[in-house]
């Protein structure tokens, strides 16, 4: 699993600080000095956001470095920092908040997956800013590289059974229970539509619900519940998926990535919270024992599901996880999954859609959405689509009426109807990917609304 040391930050008060290169933030327009505005010139720097450019002193080492901060300053772009500066020790001028953020972002932006290669890196190092907590920016750091390695992961060593493995390591480490449910005893154990999905896949890829308790003796304590969508590969089932729309299916993975990670990080900072994390893991795969469009299936809760297209398998095995939380009577349940196609179409791949009919639970994830810079957008639950999902032979149907048009409203709808309901729920419809790589994001898996999530718990419960 991932770890982000915090080896890369030295402290503000280390006796190596007084010989750091400075890094400075600056704009299209910024008021620079003749020699470094004549070697930006030189150079075509125009401050645009993330370009770096190391500004030489009169002896030919750096004197200090320019980061393009853009029209309007972003500290999260020191995310390009670590993989466009030459090997070093740098420290940030900046504002205390920002230079606190930018730390943060360095560190996010030191994450690479080269596990199936060899590639040297400068070794690039940045003296935190003054009362910066490097071992929570390292701990956060190191649950987004752990979500985005998780994604990274070629399916073939990213199965149910991988899935299970960072699960129990994760347990271990903290001393939480853990317990499995694998294959056909999901059937005695009443998990219909997990195994209904995974059935079709080889036996060593054999489907599986993975439940973490943490805390939960602690009863005086909130209790929480994190739920994944652990989708290893996504063939789209009989409903077949292109080539083009299969290529990164390994990525439908990533809501199960993100709740592992978000409790990993929990249990790190002992919040004063209990604890259930619920994944549902398994490969949506093509055999003779795939279900099939028409079937209808069983739930745990006893809702009869009619399938009209295996491609739409992800809510399924959350509607049978969602149930289970529900069993536990959280006080606030948040689901993580790259649940639908239509919230790219809404607000494309940088922007998660969240769903939530609670007021308080929306104001709060927002509100730490935009206080770390790890974006949310809300959208609604329209009623007047519900009755899309509404099925002629059985209690609901898996894909909507074509009416309906908005899929990841209707497929949020499709979840509520599964969600806990003793207390607050949220669904958040990850895309978890970068299509594009840019300054500090490299194209591949990306953590989408953990930071959000994470600092959300925090000022809830130990604010």
């Amino acid at each position: 699993m991932s770890v982000i040391s915090p080896d890369p930050l030295v402290s503000a008060d280390g006796p190596e600080v007084a010989t750091a290169t400075p890094v400075r933030f600056v704009g299209p327009k910024a008021a620079l000095d003749p020699a470094a505005q004549a070697w930006a010139d030189r150079m075509g720097f125009k401050g645009k956001p993330g370009e770096v450019l190391a500004v030489p002193g009169a002896a030919g080492a750096i004197d200090h470095v320019l980061i393009g901060a853009g029209k309007i300053f972003d500290p999260m772009i020191a995310r390009a920092l670590s993989a466009r500066l030459p090997a070093g020790l740098y420290r940030l001028e900046a504002e205390p908040e920002d230079a606190q953020t930018a730390a943060l972002a360095f560190l996010l932006g030191r994450y690479v997956f080269d596990r199936y290669k060899t590639k040297d890196r400068a070794e690039v190092r940045l003296v935190a800013p003054d009362g910066f907590d490097i071992e929570e920016a390292s701990r956060i750091a190191a649950a987004c590289a752990l979500a985005r390695e998780m994604v990274d992961t070629p399916p073939a060593d990213m199965g149910p059974l991988q899935m299970e493995t960072i699960a129990r390591e994760i347990a271990e480490a903290h001393r939480a229970t853990i317990s499995v449910v694998t294959g056909d005893a999901l059937l005695e154990e009443n998990y219909p539509a997990i195994h209904a999905v995974g059935r079709a896949a080889a036996p060593h890829r054999a489907p599986r619900i993975i439940e973490i308790g943490w805390n939960l003796d602690q009863t005086d304590r909130p209790l929480i519940a994190l739920v994944g969508k652990g989708v290893a590969f996504d063939t789209g089932g009989l409903d077949i998926k292109s080539a083009a729309g299969m290529r990164n299916m390994k990525k439908d993975m990533g809501g199960a990535a993100h709740a592992l990670a978000l409790a990993r990080l929990v249990m790190q900072a002992d919040l004063p919270i209990r604890l259930v994390v619920l994944v549902a893991a398994v490969e949506n795969a093509i055999s003779g024992d795939a279900f099939r469009p028409g079937d209808v299936l069983s739930s745990r809760k006893g809702l009869t599901i009619e399938i009209g297209n295996t491609d739409a398998e992800g809510r399924l095995i959350l509607a049978d996880a969602l149930a289970r939380a529900g069993e536990h009577e959280p006080d606030l349940t948040l689901d993580f999954a790259t649940l639908t196609g239509a919230a790219r179409i809404a607000l494309g791949p940088e922007l998660p859609p969240l769903y939530t009919d609670d007021e308080a639970l929306a104001a709060d994830l927002l509100a730490a959405a935009d206080q770390v810079r790890d974006p949310l957008w809300r959208m609604p639950l329209w009623p007047g689509y519900r009755a899309s999902i509404d099925s002629d032979i059985a209690d609901v149907r898996n894909d909507s009426a074509a009416w309906a048009q908005g899929g990841s409203i209707t497929a949020a709808l499709f979840l509520q109807k599964f969600a806990p309901t003793t207390g607050a729920w949220a669904h958040l419809d990850v895309f978890a990917w970068n299509s594009r790589g840019r300054p500090g994001h490299p194209e591949g898996g990306e953590a989408q609304s953990l930071r959000a999530a994470y600092a959300m718990l925090k000022a809830r419960y130990a604010g």
